[in-house]
């Protein structure tokens, strides 16, 4: 028997900047040969929903697809919907195939799969596509993806992961975010030359470039400077470069050249700052935004040796044995995921420092965290920054509050080797004036990423399906349709404790903190387990529901 779907559904749909709207009559695609349909059982509320909303057509993944798939391919795809069209967000999703065109052959009818909603292989102009961006996300009762669009190119892996009906929708749907937190520990580091790529040279003198150009070869090299590099093309200022540089060596400490040199590097490109005993007479203007999502990164040295600045990067930005932590922004749905992550680590040696400016919250993650930070004997404190000022000597800061002062105070804060995290997605272009000196002569390490890859939601995944993590440990609140304004407001605010899950199927539920279910859903708060989300809470939140 055929499956009958409706002609119309509910849908949350951001149609210009600011702009949120409830539509209740969204009519629904008809399904291509290569086109799948999927029934969101759960998707979660992020922070970057926000940026969307706020940007709309300035967000680099609001634009068109460049490559990977043609014009005419995408033309066949209804849910594809780039530049000014609406979008519906909601990339954090668990949900269910209901039914597949006549061309799909690597997804079945009935599959519940979590959604790996990082495009990377369609570029847009300065990012890539992504599910909830320019392509529909799942905060509407279906949604149709292509299969074309959802493979993985070079691997074939798929990007909707199959699960086990074991977990909650919603501990599911929160691997999406847990998974980014997931990534940005693991993701790998370049330590030398990208070999094929470009190189650019900016010195007089270049000690120890031999030494780099013997671990991985360049496709080009560019120099300005009376730097004698055999095969090279000698250009005669910064101000007359063009195009971009996937590794830049700079020896020297001018501001205004390391400034105009940042606009130069290409995506995942490096900036080696050889201050050859010398220092920068000012903070230097580094776009933050482009550390988060175009992966850029600074390295150096205080001395004349070029290469120290490559053997500084370290292999991955994972925490160390006896790392003092601070995670600034701690009390926000994130922050409280790398509080978590952090004291579940295994790590020996460390303490953690969870910092914020609001002391309701901050008591709210005290009372989740401090128990799991003390079976796992990792010393803990909650601290409110503005009455507890922080003490310089931190050797791993992650920061989950997009404000440049946060990024120039978290340098201040880093001890010599340190790693900053810019975990918060800053909007590119966001310049944070640094102490590149210190940075440069200290090696401190500036590092950002941006989403989660396959093999990151399949960590968190077994991490879940195991038993291992309980992502609901992060949950502050439920909801439906109708309060997803409420939802998206809150999180924009930070006046969120944790993360918020939609229920897409249910039009009509307004937004519900889970403190508040005793009063509103008594039948629902009987099935939490010391005031946390359970499968159980969310089988009763589903039948208390018209």
């Amino acid at each position: 028997m055929t499956q009958e779907f409706p002609t119309t559904q509910h849908a949350i749909q951001f149609v210009g900047a600011d702009e949120v709207v409830h539509n209740q009559a969204k009519p629904m695609y008809e399904l291509g040969p290569t086109q799948l349909l999927l029934k969101p059982e759960a998707c979660g509320i992020c922070f970057s929903d926000t940026k969307l909303l706020h940007a709309f057509t300035n967000h680099p993944r609001k634009s068109r697809v460049l490559s990977g798939l043609s014009a005419a391919e995408l033309a066949e795809i209804p849910s594809y919907q780039p530049g000014d069209a609406p979008i519906v967000p909601g990339h954090e999703p668990v949900g269910r195939i209901v039914t597949v065109g006549a061309d799909v052959t690597h997804h079945r009818v009935g599959e519940r799969v979590l959604v790996e909603t990082d495009y990377r292989h369609l570029p847009t102009a300065s990012s890539n596509a992504a599910f909830g961006y320019n392509f529909e996300g799942a905060l509407q009762e279906y949604v149709v993806l292509d299969e074309r669009a959802i493979l993985d190119p070079v691997t074939g892996e798929r990007f909707l992961i199959p699960v086990s009906e074991g977990p909650s929708a919603s501990a599911v749907a929160l691997i999406e975010p847990w998974a980014c937190v997931e990534a940005a520990y693991a993701w790998g580091e370049r330590q030398t030359l990208k070999a094929g790529g470009r190189l650019l040279v900016v010195a007089d003198v270049a000690a120890g470039l031999p030494e780099l150009l013997a671990q991985a070869t360049p496709a080009s090299i560019t120099v300005v400077g009376a730097a004698k590099v055999p095969g090279a093309t000698v250009v005669g200022s910064v101000g007359e470069l063009e195009g971009s540089f996937d590794d830049i060596v700079y020896v020297g400490s001018d501001a205004d050249v390391v400034e105009a040199l940042g606009a130069h590097l290409g995506f995942g490109g490096v900036l080696d700052v050889v201050l050859a005993g010398g220092a920068f007479g000012r903070p230097v203007k580094i776009d933050v935004g482009r550390v988060h999502y175009d992966l850029i990164r600074y390295t150096g040295t205080a001395g004349d040796n070029v290469a120290e600045g490559y053997a500084r990067i370290p292999a991955q930005c994972e925490l160390r044995e006896g790392e003092r932590i601070a995670i600034v922004g701690a009390a926000g749905p994130m922050g409280l995921m790398h509080t978590v992550r952090t004291a579940v680590s295994g790590v020996p040696g460390i303490t953690m420092d969870a910092v914020d400016v609001d002391d309701a919250r901050l008591a709210h993650l005290a009372a989740v965290v401090a128990p799991v930070a003390a079976a796992n004997g990792v010393p803990a404190t909650f601290r409110n920054s503005r009455t507890e000022p922080l003490e310089p000597g931190y050797t791993y800061i992650a920061a989950m509050v997009p404000a440049p002062f946060l990024i120039a105070q978290a340098v201040d804060l880093a001890a010599a080797g340190a790693i900053v995290n810019a975990f918060a997605g800053f909007a590119i272009g966001t310049m944070a004036e640094l102490d590149l000196t210190k940075i440069a002569a200290e090696g401190i390490y500036l590092v950002g990423t941006s989403g989660s890859r396959i093999q990151d939601m399949k960590t968190m995944l077994a991490k879940v399906e195991s038993g291992q993590l309980d992502t609901n440990v992060s949950l502050w609140a439920v909801t439906g349709m109708a309060g997803v304004a409420d939802a998206i407001e809150s999180v924009n605010n930070r006046t969120s404790g944790g993360k918020i899950m939609v229920y897409p199927m249910l039009p009509d539920l307004g937004l519900v903190r889970l403190d508040e279910l005793a009063e509103k859903l008594p039948t629902v708060a009987a099935a939490l387990d010391a005031g946390r989300w359970t499968k159980a809470a969310e089988a009763a939140l589903l039948a208390s529901q018209p």
